[in-house]
């Protein structure tokens, strides 16, 4: 290796880190980080917690409800980000309406369940369709938006591979879940789905890391139209100085015309 070759493996090797460090970023903030997965855990935990050691779906639902509630609370005051507590919120939500309505605990998890089998099912249609769901979740978070679908070959096909491991990787936990719910009691149907929380999300984070790390940069297609302004901007401020500087010039010729005749 030559010594001017060190340079271009240094800038390269940048490069890459900036470019992997800037992916951690946008995932972290898309999906939540650690408080996040905190926020989808822990009511699911708490109902199954208290249901294991009294039975009482109306204490078990109203304290996961209540602890939803306070999160949300927490991050309003803090004023953070709520969206991901108000997910749960809702989650949390319609599992109480819905085991209250049946009177059945198990019913608790159901709408969640549902909602992992439909969210599976999109990933895998959205890229059947050549728009793989993640990229359109994570494109205004790079600020590439859909640029990625005509304009970024190499980035399409690496969140054509992050959604089809969500969606497989959802498949897979819903022929877990949908099988216990059929079959065994709520305390174990409980603990089985609070223990798959969190490992088949963080597997799909990171493939969808290990994807998007390899693929080209994103394409800032808000700095583009900054730029582009700015130009127009330009432009039109030259035209306007051109026209001043004609204008100028021209006056001198007109009065001087004026004098001969």
């Amino acid at each position: 290796m030559t010594s001017l070759d060190k340079p271009t493996e240094d800038a390269t090797k940048a490069q890459t880190d900036d470019a992997r460090a800037v992916t951690e970023a946008a995932l972290f903030e898309a999906f939540g980080g650690v408080r996040g997965m905190v926020e989808t855990v822990l009511p699911g935990l708490l109902f199954v917690a208290i249901f294991t050691v009294n039975k009482d779906l109306h204490i078990s639902a109203i304290a996961a409800l209540a602890v939803s509630l306070v999160l949300v609370v927490v991050r309003l005051v803090r004023k953070d980000t709520v969206k991901h507590a108000f997910s749960g919120v809702f989650g949390v939500a319609f599992g109480v309406v819905f085991a209250m309505f049946t009177g059945n605990a198990k019913d608790f998890y159901l709408p969640g369940m549902l909602y992992t089998l439909g969210l599976a099912l999109a990933y895998i249609v959205t890229t059947l369709a050549g728009v793989p769901l993640i990229g359109l979740i994570l494109g205004p978070v790079f600020k590439e938006n859909l640029s990625w679908r005509t304009r970024n070959p190499g980035r399409k096909k690496a969140y054509a591979k992050a959604s089809w491991a969500w969606g497989l990787i959802l498949l897979a936990k819903c022929a877990i879940l949908f099988p216990l719910y059929w079959w065994s009691d709520t305390t174990k149907l409980g603990w089985v789905l609070v223990a798959l929380k969190i490992p088949p999300f963080l597997l799909a984070v990171w493939l969808t890391w290990v994807f998007l790390a390899k693929a080209p940069a994103p394409i800032d297609v808000f700095a583009e139209m900054e730029a582009a302004e700015k130009a127009e901007q330009a432009e039109k401020a030259e035209k306007e100085r051109k026209a001043a500087l004609a204008a100028e010039s021209g006056e001198p010729t007109g009065g001087r015309h004026r004098r001969e005749a």
